[in-house]
């Protein structure tokens, strides 16, 4: 029976009827889909500032579209030709798009964001001194509303980064396959490979949008004027419009999944030399198997590829090198606003604008050498062990380009209580709540979490900004003048960050080289007839293993640094302050760790390379570069 005929005599606008529309309408959903995933990550930490959450809760929220990825993966990748492909991709569009909406939902269901200021009256942040001011401190009715919006949010927020996963399912699987069923001889490798190319440029606009709207002030739909003046991106407590890029990737992945509803489900094969117009059919028999028929064949399909010992290892290779990737992606943003000062509207446009292309040349550079030298099955991991041996002494300089926390009264460099907070005999009467944050710095360069823990009983406005604070005075915990500055003390370090981006990014361009590399020996490891099962095993399990668990480690590593915690209510609300020793030398000891182990698999599967002759890449041409 013609599978595709009846679709075919439906009368459909010559436009999308052409392979190479279909090959500009994917590419175009596959950027704005990965345009969304990287701006959400570019704003991880101020959703954690906005709603007190913690590394670990952050980062688990970003990695659960990986859950609904996973779970239907499967099942789209069974169905394959037998449904109507480019609806599912408009349908799985549409459903991205949602989730994108809901995403942002918190900031419209929430109240307006606050924070600690003199300048508020519900707040209490200056030093009113009173005798014996000590005594259990009542849970404030916004208090107890922050930890209510804190879980209902983080429910939401789970629950739209789920749907995005399911959305996701059938973007790419069913995209190639339908590129490749209606390419012309020859031409499918090209136009995955633009497919390929054009995808790259998603991440580095999503962090540069993230660098754009994180410069606005979160509720400048909300906020009075004054509200809205009082902040600059540099302080500690500003918080950008992280919901307003989400809005506008919403409206970018409607707009792209809306041609997928006139593509028929079949196209003319694309200058075929049968006769025109010549429809592909499918044999009746082959579509006969059902899905109990394809889930009784998984478990052993499955059992086989995982006593692959070479596609094991290969695989559990690529995990270690995926994991370096999902840590830097969710938290590379974090570690340079407490390493270096930066803002996070700045620390996105850096990631943006080096870090992601010199990955990406990396990646297109090492399927040119590839194609150039042809290299072997056995000299694959030894080309891969240098180059990366080669990226991790690029990271070495990395751990002593930083400097230590700055100096916080009662907090760093000595502390006893990092939950409570610091208890200062010189602002001891002045009756400080335990939740305030509103770091100033004091004449003698050190820090206080608030004008109340430095005892300041006054200040003077700015006179050229009527809504900002230019100084407090009077305080009790600051000799000399007794005066400080509104904001966090500055940072001796900054003059590391642009070095150190140049090097991380090339230690990233220099690890690149090998993923062409190690993704043909992936290829090369299992039969033929099985190359596109494996495929599918190869990303289940690098979801499994990496996109998953990743994050929500590198989060705990993080957390696990914090030496003060805000807190509301008894209950942590994000982390005020980390030591910045122990967060560099953590942070990037994981992932110079997840390396090493890496390479020493890669090592491995040299060594018994070396002693086989059962693989040979010059034996076995086929297959995309």
């Amino acid at each position: 029976m013609d599978i595709y005929a009846k679709d075919l005599k439906k009368p459909k606008p010559a436009l999308f009827c052409n392979v190479k529309i279909f090959v500009l309408c994917h590419g175009l959903l596959q950027v704005t889909q990965l345009l969304y995933s990287s701006y959400f990550k570019s704003t991880i930490t101020t959703i954690e500032r906005r709603y007190g959450l913690d590394s670990l809760s952050s980062g688990t929220i970003s990695s659960l579209h990986e859950v609904g990825n996973t779970v239907f993966i499967a099942f789209v990748s069974y169905m394959g030709n037998r449904v109507h492909r480019p609806r599912f991709i408009g349908l799985g569009g549409v459903l991205m798009s949602i989730s994108a909406i809901i995403l942002a939902l918190p900031h419209f269901l929430s109240q307006p964001y606050s924070y600690d200021s003199v300048l508020h009256a519900s707040k209490n942040d200056m030093c009113y001194l009173r005798a014996n001011a000590t005594g259990a401190e009542a849970c404030a009715q916004e208090d107890s509303r922050k930890l209510e919006d804190t879980s209902k949010f983080w429910v939401l927020m789970a629950t739209a980064q789920l749907l995005f996963g399911i959305g996701s399912v059938p973007i790419q699987p069913f995209g190639i396959s339908y590129i490749d069923d209606f390419a012309g001889a020859g031409n499918s490798a090209l136009y995955i490979a633009i497919l390929f190319a054009v995808s790259v440029f998603g991440p580095s606009f999503g962090y540069l949008l993230g660098s754009v709207v994180l410069q606005i002030y979160v509720d400048v739909d909300k906020a009075s004027a004054g509200e809205a003046l009082e902040l600059t991106p540099d302080d500690p407590r500003w918080v950008g419009a992280w919901w307003m890029g989400l809005l506008i990737t919403s409206g970018g992945l409607a707009l792209t999944s809306v041609p997928y509803f006139f593509f028929p489900r079949a196209l003319d094969v694309e200058k075929s030399f049968e006769l025109e117009g010549d429809i592909i059919k499918e044999d009746p028999k082959k579509t006969e198997g059902s899905m109990l028929d394809f889930l009784k064949m998984f478990p052993k399909m499955f059992a086989k590829l995982l006593m692959s010992p070479v596609f094991m290892l290969l695989v559990l290779c690529q995990c270690c090198f995926s994991s370096v990737i999902a840590g830097i992606a969710t938290f590379f943003s974090k570690f340079l606003e407490r390493q270096y000062s930066a803002s996070a509207a700045y620390s996105s446009r850096l990631i943006g604008a080096l870090i992601l292309p010199s990955i990406a040349v990396g990646m297109v550079l090492g399927g040119l050498i590839m194609k150039r030298w042809g290299l072997s099955f056995r000299a694959i991991p030894r080309f891969s062990v240098v180059m990366l041996t080669i990226s991790v002494f690029c990271c070495v300089p990395l751990f002593f380009m930083g400097c230590s926390t700055q100096d916080v009264a009662g907090v760093y460099p000595t502390t006893s209580d990092v939950i409570n907070g610091p208890h200062l005999s010189c602002s001891a009467n002045c009756s400080c709540p335990s939740s305030a944050f509103n770091p100033v710095c004091g004449e003698n360069n050190i820090e206080y979490i608030s004008p109340c823990h430095a005892g300041c009983t006054n200040f003077t406005m700015d006179p050229e900004n009527p809504y900002r604070i230019q100084n407090y005075s009077n305080c009790l915990c600051i000799p000399g003048l007794a005066t400080a500055k509104p904001g966090s003390c500055a940072n001796t370090c900054p003059h590391y960050l642009l070095p150190v981006m140049l090097l991380i990014s090339l230690a990233g361009f220099i690890a690149s080289l090998s993923h062409n590399p190690i993704y043909m020996m992936v290829l090369r490891s299992v039969p033929p007839e099985e190359k596109s099962f494996a495929i599918g095993v190869q990303f289940l399990l690098l979801r499994v293993l990496t996109w998953l668990p990743a994050p929500a480690l590198f989060g705990m590593t993080i957390d696990s640094t914090c030496i003060w915690w805000k807190i509301a209510c008894g209950k942590k609300q994000g982390c005020g302050y980390y030591d910045n020793n122990l967060l560099r030398n953590r942070y990037l000891g994981l992932q110079v760790g997840y390396k090493t182990l890496g390479i020493a698999l890669l090592a491995f599967i040299g060594w018994k390379m070396h002693r086989s002759r059962e693989y040979s890449l010059e034996k076995k041409p086929e297959g995309p570069l």
